[in-house]
């Protein structure tokens, strides 16, 4: 059946007087299509979520990263050996706590979806245990995250305090250094190093508060103070032992989620360094 022709009313024509469109403008009705169906549209939001690993998330550093974190609305894993702490905040129970032993570890069960590792682990102890918990157990975590494919490593290491370098070769020192080697070297474009001095904040330790803030606090506002002044003696061997400003562990726990969510934040960081990163965050 042939398709009817559009009519339309031409101008001055009365009621009922309809002629026929010209032809070259006649519409079959199967040329006529009503499209109700919708192209999807893709939208790409630039949203990126963070996932950090924190080794030794128990300790006095440790906990401070992983409740700085939470305010950050970031996910947090701590791998600890004594695993959950024994106090209770509420910052504590969106924590994933895992006990274990570095040296013995799941990798991958434990950098699963991790963006992330920050390492606070270290110790005091005799020549070969401060080698062993400063150095060995630094470089096998830097291992394990470079292996499962973990974008960023940040170790929190420690101040030289400008010492002589024949007091730079205890276990301790040498340990820390030989780890952040392993860190600059395995992530040269997003390794980073804290170099804290004394830390100071309120240390729970078996169920008591040791209060280090009460000294650190003033001590620190008492060196930034006259700094300008002892600026001069800082060259002098050894000198940092005295003139080196406590720095704050919220400090410390700022400056590595500062490492974790800024893309140009990778090296080494001194304590002033240290104090501005931990600025940008709190802003």
């Amino acid at each position: 059946m042939a398709p009817s022709p559009l009519l339309v009313r031409p101008p001055g024509a009365g009621a009922g007087q309809l002629a026929p469109f010209p032809s070259p403008c006649r519409f079959a009705a199967s040329d006529v299509r009503e499209d109700y169906s919708s192209t999807p549209i893709d939208i790409v939001a630039d949203v990126k979520t963070e996932k950090i690993v924190v080794l030794g998330g128990s300790g006095f550093v440790g906990s401070a990263i992983c409740k700085a974190a939470v305010s950050e609305g970031i996910e947090i894993v701590s791998l600890s050996r004594s695993g959950r702490p024994s106090y209770s905040d509420s910052w504590v129970d969106q924590v994933n706590w895992q006990a274990g032993d570095v040296f013995y570890a799941r990798w991958d069960e434990v950098l699963v979806g991790a963006t992330a590792v920050v390492s606070t682990l270290g110790g005091f102890g005799n020549e070969e245990q401060m080698k062993r918990i400063n150095g060995e157990a630094n470089i096998i975590a830097v291992n394990a995250a470079k292996e499962y494919g973990v974008p960023k490593f940040n170790l929190i290491s420690v101040h030289d305090y400008n010492l002589p370098s024949f007091l730079l070769t205890s276990g301790y020192f040498t340990g820390k250094r030989k780890a952040e080697s392993e860190v600059l070297a395995k992530y040269p474009g997003s390794g980073v190093v804290l170099r804290p001095g004394f830390i100071y904040g309120k240390r729970k330790v078996n169920g008591f508060e040791i209060p280090l803030d009460t000294v650190g606090e003033p001590l620190e506002k008492l060196l930034s103070s006259v700094e300008n002044f002892t600026k001069p003696l800082s060259s002098l061997p050894a000198s940092d032992l005295v003139l080196a400003p406590p720095v704050s562990v919220d400090d410390v726990a700022y400056a590595a989620i500062n490492a974790v969510v800024d893309d140009s934040f990778f090296g080494v960081f001194t304590i002033e360094q240290i104090k501005e990163a931990a600025a940008k965050v709190r802003l």
